[in-house]
């Protein structure tokens, strides 16, 4: 038997911590003294604190710590599992920081800097060249409208509206329609859901997200993201109680001049800008996490059979998953695409980008885009809103 003393300097954690996670029933003594309280271990235990030093290292929770250790009493294999598990959540999470932070650098910047953080490699570096021809050239060609997308001249009315087209398909494979969308003057959202009652969640999702008041054109970016992500938790309370059931959501909101963006799971926005199209979201999924890592080429992820593995959704569970924020600059001609994983997932990036390129107004543009996933055989249902940033 080891005293406490030399346990803890044998495993390399504090006394302190070792009666802690007994308290907590994570690694109990092998004996305690009736007389005296004093707690002896045996060896044996080394092994099992010393992965609990390891695992609380790495940032885990102790509830995790808990699940992880018992796993590994019975299947070592499994617990690796679910060491990955955990750290590809804590990658995606960490990416979806830095994307606000790049976010957050551009908007301090100046209102005329694009805030668009590339997260795959389909787009072969056109984020910066969008990026230099708005500091280049945009302010003469919006030097008659404020920083909020309203006319100077015309007492605080939008310069500028969004022309939308919403559509909903179940595809040729799938009995029933899971997802959702809505297409409004200020709220463009898509949700897919999953599970017996994924349908149930993804209008709840949707529903949640249209109780977002219309944001003044002069209202603060801050301001907009926190009402964003508000409603985000609350869309997650409204999926609260569909048995094994969930849903993901990707909104924005418009303030005339702005696009403000919560997104979770691996739903999509892209953005159509001068011919080049860009992907404005990471998906939270086991596969994205492998690319961010190095792990996986893109190439591959495509064909992965865990590509729809979700890191993030909305489950209505203890704690509300944080959503990946951000707030976008607007031009005049932009074209925004939000869609499920029905048409991503089946369609290539450049068929999809030619298909909003085609000249034809939101309307057209979301038919074809819903024919397009129908071609490569509609495995899965589609929820697409396009919406087209046109004069008032």
């Amino acid at each position: 038997m080891l005293t406490i003393g030399d346990f803890a300097r044998a495993s390399r954690l504090s006394a302190k911590a070792l009666r802690r996670y007994d308290e907590l029933g994570l690694l109990p003594p092998a004996r305690v003294d009736p007389f005296t309280g004093y707690r002896y271990y045996a060896e044996e235990q080394l092994e099992r604190a010393r992965l609990i030093a390891w695992l609380r290292g790495i940032g885990m929770p102790l509830a995790e710590v808990g699940r992880v250790c018992a796993l590994y009493a019975a299947d070592a294999a499994g617990a690796a599992r679910a060491i990955r598990g955990y750290w590809s959540r804590v990658e995606s999470e960490t990416a979806a920081r830095r994307d606000l932070a790049a976010s957050l650098v551009d908007r301090l910047r100046g209102p005329t800097e694009m805030t668009d953080e590339m997260t795959d490699g389909t787009t072969d570096g056109m984020a910066d060249e969008m990026t230099d021809e708005m500091t280049d050239g945009t302010a003469d060609e919006t030097a008659d409208e404020t920083a909020d997308g309203t006319s100077g001249g015309t007492a605080g009315r939008p310069a500028f509206v969004l022309r939308t087209a919403v559509r909903l398909d179940r595809g040729l494979v799938r009995a029933a329609q899971q997802d959702a969308a809505h297409a409004g003057p200020h709220l463009l959202a898509v949700a897919d859901g999953y599970g017996p009652e994924g349908a149930r969640a993804a209008l709840a999702a949707v529903g949640a997200l249209e109780a977002v008041p219309p944001p003044a054109p002069s209202a603060r970016a801050g301001d907009v993201l926190n009402a964003l992500e508000d409603a985000v938790r609350a869309a997650d309370g409204a999926v609260s109680g569909l048995a094994e059931s969930g849903t993901t959501l990707t909104a924005a909101v418009w303030t005339g001049g702005r696009l403000a963006l919560a997104h979770v799971g691996d739903s999509r926005a892209y953005l159509l800008r001068d011919g080049a199209f860009v992907r404005l979201t990471r998906d939270h999924t086991v596969v994205q996490a492998l690319v961010d890592a190095g792990e996986l080429d893109p190439a591959e992820a495509a064909d992965r059979p865990d590509r729809a593995l979700l890191l993030k959704a909305l489950d209505g569970g203890d704690a509300a998953p944080e959503p990946e924020l951000g707030v976008h600059e607007t031009r005049p001609g932009d074209r925004y695409l939000l869609c499920t994983d029905g048409l991503s997932a089946v369609a290539p990036a450049d068929d999809i980008r030619r298909a909003l390129a085609a000249g034809v107004g939101p309307e057209e543009a979301a038919e074809a885009l819903v024919a397009l996933a129908r071609e490569r055989g509609g495995p899965d249902n589609v929820a697409c809103v396009v919406a087209d940033v046109v004069p008032a």
